[in-house]
């Protein structure tokens, strides 16, 4: 984590004191007031540096998760486009048989009535 010019500051501030209370601290000596503060604004100052530290990694893995939603965001229109394709080359194919079936039974069912025609036609002429 990059500190800022007031983080160094706050800590050149309260180390020398900090220094003092432990040496205090281990040789027996009671704490005052003050330095209870102090040992606090300096356990408050590592929390927050801790915090800064974990806001960090989560805004860094924000963006990764930007850069990955965006790569797959592509890859989904990549697919749409694909299957629009295709889907358009299928109708057409489909359009293709349809029409390809409705000539083939026009022929059919004018040949039939064709053939239907000629039989009343013959028929109509030997019945005569």
């Amino acid at each position: 984590m990059d500190k800022t010019s007031v983080d160094d500051m706050l800590i050149e501030m309260i180390t020398p004191k900090v220094k003092e209370i432990e040496k205090k601290f281990t040789s027996g000596q009671g704490l005052t007031q003050e330095d209870i503060n102090t040992l606090l604004l300096k356990s408050q100052y590592n929390h927050i540096n801790h915090l800064d530290m974990k806001l960090n990694e989560v805004t860094a893995n924000v963006a990764s998760l930007k850069g990955e939603f965006a790569g797959v965001r592509g890859e989904f229109k990549l697919l749409e486009t694909t299957v629009n394709e295709r889907l358009t080359t299928f109708e057409s194919r489909i359009e293709l048989k349809i029409s390809e079936s409705i000539n083939s039974n026009m022929k059919f069912s004018i040949g039939l009535i064709a053939l239907i025609v000629t039989v009343l036609k013959l028929a109509d002429m030997f019945v005569k």
